[in-house]
């Protein structure tokens, strides 16, 4: 199929891909245990546990790798942490070892951390409860990304069905926090062998090449609370929220301009946004405003460093304490989650290459280059180990909004794909005994 990998003897290779097809009752049943719990921040607990009893049922040893700050501490790639990390939130590893090694090591990792699911009421059936109509599965999840976590799954379980399994160590990992710092995958990067390749199973048959950078701030304006009767000799803090608001909002076109583009986004005319993801203000509807905090995520283009962007951030909410609309507040600037750079992954690369071939020989069509405006915990890899790593995974819509789904013949065309992908790239050997 190519040469970033090995070949696969046909017999082999039709096997596996039967074994797919005789597997997509237990992936979808595996998705929806997945899907079934609600792996909130703070509250993966549950979901961790599970995914250590489907390792153990695909005859792995699950491993747990925690998150230590204080150890991590001096590294690049550490965010500021939004919450403690507690017993229960270990990362859960799990690692196949050949009896003789004959092709690469490889990571597979996927997240099982899922963002909060908006106004519950305006989903058609409820989030955690997943929901199979016209071929899709349906619920909080369920395509960022435990779809991908399940493909990866099944694909080693394809393998052991047809009688094989990798000839090389295989890495499989469900981590936590890829939604707000990361710090789940830098731990277990940290923790494991450097493979020699690593891949994601995002949502998306697209071959990732680039992703911009994040950080999160919090912005607070501390007004001057009176009755509301007495309005004009009082501060609102809500109100000169908004001040802050243009600010960041002029920031952003300056940030898009074509001459601060990375060359990997040319093409686009939006790939910086800053988003205004949450507002806390005010403590009653007859007073003044005492107090009004914005939480915001500010996207940051490769090659431009997130510090530079804190930098930046801490200068505009500077220059806007200043403004004159806003004497007699006080504004403040916090800085916790993600503190993330962007990262290039270059379709010329081997893993890249491979899962193209991989996708390209089922089904007959090119992957489609893709640079993102979002951040994959693949940055890590390549930002930090210096490791190979792209993303490319089951198709779904509505990521982190209302009724997200997953295409379930998605999920098992990329389970064939990372089955081949392992067979070609770690090599097959027969399963002992």
């Amino acid at each position: 199929m190519s040469d970033s990998l090995l070949p696969i003897d046909p017999g082999a290779k039709r096997a596996i891909l039967q074994a797919v097809e005789g597997l997509q009752a237990r992936s979808t049943e595996t998705l929806s245990r997945l899907v079934r719990h609600p792996s909130l921040l703070g509250d993966e607990a549950s979901c961790l546990a599970d995914m250590a009893e489907i390792y153990g049922e695909l005859g792995l040893s699950p491993r747990r790798v925690g998150v230590d700050p204080a150890a991590l501490a001096d590294h690049p790639g550490l965010s500021p942490p939004l919450i403690p990390y507690a017993a229960g939130r270990d990362n859960v590893v799990a690692i196949h070892t050949p009896r003789e090694r004959l092709g690469r090591s490889l990571m597979l990792q996927g997240h099982i951390d899922v963002v909060p699911v908006g106004a519950a009421d305006l989903w058609t059936t409820p989030p955690f409860e997943p929901s199979v109509r016209d071929g899709r599965l349906y619920g909080r999840g369920a395509c960022d990304m435990k779809a991908g976590v399940v493909s990866y799954l099944m694909a080693y379980a394809a393998l052991r069905e047809a009688g094989f399994q990798p000839a090389a160590e295989l890495q499989m990992a469900a981590v936590i926090e890829e939604e707000c710092t990361g710090n789940g995958a830098l731990a277990v990067m940290q923790a494991l062998p450097k493979p020699d390749a690593c891949l994601i199973p995002e949502p998306g048959q697209r071959l990732l090449t680039a992703e911009v950078g994040v950080v999160w701030a919090w912005v607070t304006v501390t007004g001057k609370p009176v009755h509301v009767s007495q309005k004009l000799s009082g501060i609102n803090a809500i109100e000169a929220a908004y001040i802050v608001s243009e600010a960041f909002r002029a920031y952003e076109a300056r940030m898009n301009e074509a001459d601060r583009r990375h060359p990997a986004y040319a093409g686009h005319n939006h790939p910086i946004n800053v988003n205004f993801g949450t507002i806390e203000g005010g403590e009653w509807n007859s007073s003044v405003a005492t107090r009004a905090r914005i939480g915001m995520r500010v996207g940051v283009m490769p090659g431009y460093s997130c510090r530079d962007t804190k930098a930046d951030i801490e200068a505009l909410v500077a220059k806007v304490a200043a403004d004159p609309r806003l004497a007699g507040t006080t504004v403040d600037v916090q800085f916790r989650g993600f503190m993330a750079d962007g990262a290039i992954f270059p379709a010329s690369q081997s893993i890249s290459q491979a899962i193209s071939a991989c996708h390209r020989d089922l089904t007959g069509e090119t992957l489609q280059p893709t640079a993102m405006h979002a951040l994959t915990d693949a940055r890590f890899y390549t930002l930090y180990q210096g490791t190979e790593a792209t993303c490319y995974g089951p198709e779904g819509e509505n990521i982190h909004g209302i009724d997200e789904w997953v295409d379930l013949a998605s999920v098992t065309d990329v389970t064939k794909a990372l089955a081949l992908l392992i067979a070609g790239w770690c090599g097959l050997e027969k399963v002992s005994g």
